[in-house]
């Protein structure tokens, strides 16, 4: 290691008994370099924190939250769907009878076919006038909306499959439901004796698997009951039964 040269001036005069100069202290702000910038306010240099500083994050944060529910609402708000309009009523007291009507017999024809005295039911039931009420129904089977024709086959076909029902049950039905006696007639004549005892004997194959545990007799019982609450006559069910009741006994 180099020796300090100013150092071994000072050695060198004070062996030869010169005076030594003391050595220049420069003041302190000097030795550490320029001095520091004036502080900026609501800046914090490494000192104390100020009481006037930014809020802390707990003060902050119940800004910060309502700021975020603010925007939510308001997304919620400007991309909510915009909801129907509400359905136009035309059954106020000065409401045009005809309009009531028509509005009413749409609704109920929304979701199923109706008769003409189903209509006619539950136009009579809001009050409708019956000279309004006609001339709507009379619209209405006049654009095919309303058949009563249509209606009887439609049914037959369908309570005939999937209830097993005879032709005097859906008679019986048909004729509750307003039917003209013609058009019954006419849908049932579309009914062959062998759907008749095909029906018959879908029904009774259907109850007989639920009652294998019984006794012969008690389960003959059983079976014509049900196949006559159905409508069934007496030589369908027993030409079913003596059928069923053999094929049950075989396996």
């Amino acid at each position: 290691m180099e020796a300090d040269p100013v150092q071994q001036a000072r050695e060198w005069l004070a062996a030869r008994d010169h005076p030594v100069p003391e050595p220049e202290v420069q003041p302190r702000a000097e030795r550490q370099g320029p001095p520091l910038p004036e502080p900026v306010e609501g800046l914090n240099h490494g000192g104390p924190p100020s009481t006037e500083a930014a809020p802390s994050s707990e003060a902050a944060e119940p800004a910060r939250g309502r700021s975020r529910s603010a925007r939510t609402s308001s997304r919620r708000l400007n991309g909510r769907r915009r909801t129907e309009e509400p359905e136009e009523r035309h059954d106020g007291p000065d409401a045009d009878p005809e309009a009531t009507a028509r509005s009413i017999v749409l609704r109920k024809l929304t979701g199923q076919a109706r008769t003409r005295q189903e209509l006619a039911d539950a136009l009579a039931d809001r009050d409708v006038p019956d000279d309004a009420a006609d001339a709507v129904l009379d619209r209405m089977e006049e654009v095919g909306l309303v058949d009563d024709r249509g209606f009887a086959r439609d049914w037959v076909e369908s309570r005939q499959s999937r209830r097993q029902l005879s032709r005097s049950a859906m008679r019986r039905e048909l004729s509750a439901k307003g039917v003209d006696r013609d058009h019954i007639d006419e849908a049932l004549a579309e009914v062959e004796d062998s759907d008749e005892l095909g029906a018959a004997r879908a029904l009774a194959e259907k109850k007989a698997r639920a009652m294998t545990k019984l006794e012969p007799k008690v389960r003959y019982r059983r079976l014509a009951g049900a196949l006559a609450r159905r409508g069934f006559p007496s030589h369908v069910t027993s030409q079913v039964l003596a059928e069923v009741l053999a094929d049950n006994s075989e396996s």
